[in-house]
């Protein structure tokens, strides 16, 4: 340590460090005065446990504090006479008394109403800038669902995406953010069917199809623009003359047309298949959209439709005796209600244990039917016993067996989930967990159980409601994957598409290389009704016999039956499919559709291929793949060329958000804060089971004791940001949006300072005639050089926490820490005619304020609109070419470091870092010598 401070004290020698010491060094020195009551300071680092202990208590400190103790609060009588002055859409005046302390409330009021009056979001705004380049990016909101709110996942894309879009609009590129909405079948449906079920005690079965579709509309009507409240809340710079919901009209034609296209192809085909069935939803659902719940051995779960909590995680062994000899073959299984569906056994033909059985028969105890014993080499001989009970109707593998020897598939499970007649009167309509145990209790009784283990395995769960999946055959319309999937492959392969951050090609190339066929039919009223139709002919000789055909309408599907079956239209009777498509169909559509296809309209011209997808890494396979294979094969070009994942935001402790663990957070009420009494109101208004909901509550008393305090959009927008999206996952605490929302105050206390100083002072000279003459001034104008350089290379590569984290440390560290208290006395020197030097160091040091915060304002502009919108205007009066200045600075041209070469100064900003390494030497030594603020002995 004291040869670095040796090292130091040579270098200080030059004529501006000296300057610079004796300006603010001393001050700084002498400003850190250790605690009174301590006796021996500390110099070890803290370890991480002491760290995160310190952590825990600050935030403690914070979120068990009063939500209005915490940030002032906007005066009602202030809130009443803005509200009453400003019409909608108005822009604000900012020429009113600049109020003394931030409040998120009084920025946020107005400002996204005059933008988008003002039409700053459109692209057809681009032509009327002067920075204006020939260069577009396009791209479009991940849609959310319609059924509900935004969590901060949400908040997170619109951050990022947000930032972008409002870095190239700074730019000068003609940008295009499409909002939207998904239908979300399955989801929309169920929280109409409950809301029906609680109003009105109506089953979705009491009304007819068309009656059902009224009531979802008009609760599509009623809740369907609360997220595009939340959109703006969140300052959202989206295209709202451009908004896209998935059942509208045109996109409706779109959906239509992208099936009618791949039918005519054969990449859809219909066939009867084993499917993902949820029988709580009564419909299939497609592989991704199920979780894999992983028990260790016996476990008792809740299941949807049952009282009690169901048991997994055991296997069953029970035994088949042979026909017509002495001697059983005993099998395992985890799904013993299933065994009513066998139809063979199966065993290795290598295993010595039934070489004298191959061929021969057991005789089933509850359907007197013959299993035929088959030889194949699936089946693992160390498994269990060796042999395997074959239930084609009702398990994957067991359906490849089926295909391979030419085995019937008995469906004895239905789609509700009950026993169907095939099981015999005693079980035909008993819920098929409770008859589990009935088919237990009739083998005991007919001394064929042998013996139920705890056994380790997965359970196939819907991530829509929480049921145990089944599966079932079903006749469904696929899709086939495998050449679209390849070319999807190669797509990166080739770097036709770039995926951010790469370490996801590798999950790409995997999933996509060993991809299965899509099931693409939903058993659901809610949604876009498959488009194709059963044909029945007059005088069919087998009525059970299923023909179809499809069309872009009724009477084109008329026209493609008659063709193809050779007969009169009149002869032909059509009935359209009662399924709708998956979701996720009409949603892989939704970056070319957005824009008019099939219509080749402008839009599809001008901003089709978009220039990037940004969304959570969650949905790279329900989403983004599906796009790409789709995009490529219906319009010929890949949607995108550029792929952004980012991470999820789990809450403070690294938990997937979940409503049931009370940790999912409305960003308005982190926006605008909310009592602890108001966060347990929303947990009793959901869907939660009571049980869960005390859980949730309890959670909440927690966390938030005192409620969320008012934290404003620029502070959320700045915390998310700032963490390293594309790397783990997210853990976002309250508390550091909080502490975001202090920087926020900083901001507003310096360019209080700024206005004060341009107040007494005649005008700033422009960038470009503004020399810096100190070192000081020398020092703060090459630190933003430095930054705005970070802040470049940072968007290019994706980087938003980079240029965050510059930002935040160059505001604080460098202009308001250091620079603003060094320049106080120059600045508060009297004009005077004697002494033109330092007349002209106070109007230089006046410019380079001005111009530093002027810029470090721009550079915020994507993460902070609001804030810096309220900043700017109020500086704008100042600039020297305010008239050329456009109206807003989310149009304003984004701060380029080639315009500041001229305030480049690399030895100041090498020096300079000597200096505070002295300023930090020097105060550590006064930590360790005691020195306090009397006069030592």
């Amino acid at each position: 340590m004291w040869k670095r401070v040796h090292v130091v004290s040579l270098r200080i020698c030059s004529k501006d460090l000296q300057k610079t010491w004796s300006a603010w060094g001393y001050r700084l020195c002498s400003s850190a005065h250790p605690p009174a009551s301590s006796n021996k300071p500390s110099t070890q680092p803290r370890t991480q446990a002491e760290k995160a202990k310190r952590r825990r208590e600050k935030e403690k400190t914070i979120l068990s504090s009063d939500v209005n103790d915490v940030v002032p609060v906007w005066s009602e009588k202030e809130k009443i006479r803005y509200t009453a002055a400003l019409l909608p859409g108005e822009k604000k005046d900012t020429s009113l008394p600049f109020p003394q302390s931030y409040s998120p409330e009084y920025v946020e009021f107005g400002w996204y109403q005059w933008w988008e009056k003002q039409g700053f979001f459109s692209p057809e705004q681009h032509g009327k800038q002067p920075h204006a380049t020939d260069k577009y990016f396009s791209f479009c909101i991940p849609p959310p669902n319609v059924t509900g709110n935004l969590h901060l996942g949400h908040a997170l894309t619109v951050a990022i995406e947000d930032a972008l879009a409002r870095w190239r609009r700074m730019q000068g590129y003609k940008v295009l953010w499409v909002p939207g909405c998904d239908h979300a079948g399955i989801a929309t449906q169920s929280v109409v069917e409950r809301k029906l079920l609680r109003e009105h005690g109506k089953l979705r079965q009491d009304y007819s199809r068309e009656e059902f579709l009224k009531e979802v509309w008009r609760w599509k009507n009623e809740k369907g623009d609360e997220i595009y409240h939340q959109l703006r809340k969140l300052g959202a710079s989206l295209d709202w003359t451009r908004a896209c919901f998935t059942m509208d009209p045109g996109f409706s034609s779109a959906v239509t047309e992208a099936f009618v296209r791949l039918c005519d192809s054969g990449l859809i085909y219909r066939s009867e298949g084993l499917v993902n069935w949820s029988c709580a939803l009564e419909s299939a659902i497609s592989d991704i959209e199920v979780d894999s719940k992983e028990l260790s051995g016996k476990t008792f779960l809740s299941v949807p439709g049952y009282q009690q909590k169901v048991e997994f995680g055991t296997i069953v062994t029970f035994a088949y005796l042979l026909e017509g000899q002495e001697g059983e073959v005993a099998v395992s299984t985890t799904r013993p209600e299933t065994m009513l569906g066998d139809v063979a056994i199966a065993v290795h033909p290598n295993d010595p244990r039934y070489q004298d059985l191959h061929g021969k028969y057991c005789r089933h105890p509850f359907t007197d039917r013959l299993l035929p014993i088959i030889a194949d080499t699936m089946v693992d001989m160390k498994l269990g016993t060796g042999a395997v009970k074959v239930t084609p109707a009702h398990d994957h593998t067991d359906f490849l067996l089926s295909q391979r020897h030419a085995l019937p598939r008995l469906t004895v499970i239905g789609g509700d989930g009950t026993m169907t007649s095939l099981c015999g009167q005693w079980l035909e309509g008993v819920k098929r967990f409770d008859a589990r145990e009935r088919v237990i209790s009739a083998l005991m009784e007919r001394k064929l159980f042998r013996n139920k283990q705890s056994h380790p395995m997965s359970l196939p769960i819907c991530s829509r409601s929480g049921d145990v999946i089944e599966p079932l055959l079903k006749r469904q319309w696929f899709v086939r994957c495998q050449e679209m999937a390849q070319k999807a492959v190669q797509a990166v392969e080739d770097g036709e598409l770039q995926i951010i951050p790469e370490f996801y090609t590798k999950m790409w190339r995997n999933w996509l290389s060993n991809i299965s066929d899509w099931c693409i039919s939903r058993q659901l009223w809610w949604g876009h009704q498959i488009p194709a139709y059963r044909v029945t002919l007059q005088n069919s000789v087998d009525p059970e016999e299923e023909l179809w055909v499809w069309g872009r309408t009724a009477a084109e599907a008329r026209e493609r039956a008659a063709v193809k079956f050779g007969v009169n239209p009149d002869h032909i009777t059509l009935t359209q499919d009662p399924d709708v498509l998956d979701t996720w169909f009409s949603s892989a559509l939704f970056p070319f559709a957005m824009l008019g296809w099939p219509q080749q309209k402008e839009d599809l011209k001008q901003f089709y291929p978009n220039s990037i997808l940004e969304t959570g890494s969650d949905l790279i396979f329900f989403w983004v793949a599906r796009m790409v294979m789709l995009g490529k094969e219906l319009t010929g070009q890949l949607p995108f060329r550029q792929v952004l994942f980012h991470s999820l935001v789990r809450d403070k402790y690294g938990r997937k958000m979940s409503k049931s663990l009370g940790n999912v957070i409305d960003p308005l009420d982190v926006i605008s804060g909310v009592s602890l009494e108001r966060l347990q109101k929303k947990i009793k208004e959901g869907n939660l089971d009571p049980r869960e909901s005390m859980v949730a509550m309890e959670a909440q008393e927690k966390d938030f004791p005192k409620g969320i305090p008012e934290c404003g959009t620029d502070a959320l927008r700045f915390a998310l940001c700032s963490y390293k999206a594309q790397g783990d996952d997210i853990s976002l605490s309250v508390s550091h949006v909080l502490s975001c929302r202090h920087f926020c105050n900083k901001m507003w206390q310096a360019v209080r300072f700024t206005l004060a100083v341009l107040q007494e002072a005649s005008s700033p000279a422009s960038l470009a005639e503004t020399h810096p003459v100190s070192s000081m001034d020398r020092w703060i104008c090459s630190r933003l050089y430095s930054t705005v350089r970070q802040c470049e290379e940072a968007f290019e590569s994706y980087q938003l926490h980079t240029i965050t984290s510059a930002l935040h440390s160059f505001w604080v560290h460098s202009l308001c820490d250091v620079y603003l208290e060094s320049i106080k006395p120059v600045l508060k020197q009297e004009p005077s005619d004697s002494n033109e030097q330092k007349e002209r160091e106070r109007q230089v040091a006046m410019s380079v304020l001005y111009h530093s915060v002027s810029i470090s304002l721009c550079l915020l502009s994507p993460f902070m609109p609001f804030l810096t919108e309220e900043l700017w205007q109020r500086l704008l009066p100042y600039s020297a070419d305010s008239i050329k200045n456009p109206t807003s600075l989310c149009v304003q041209p984004y701060p380029k470091s080639s315009q500041l070469e001229h305030w480049y100064f690399p030895e100041e900003e090498a020096d300079f870092s000597l200096a505070q390494e002295v300023v930090r030497v020097a105060r550590l030594l006064r930590a360790q010598c005691q020195m306090t603020k009397e006069k030592p002995d």
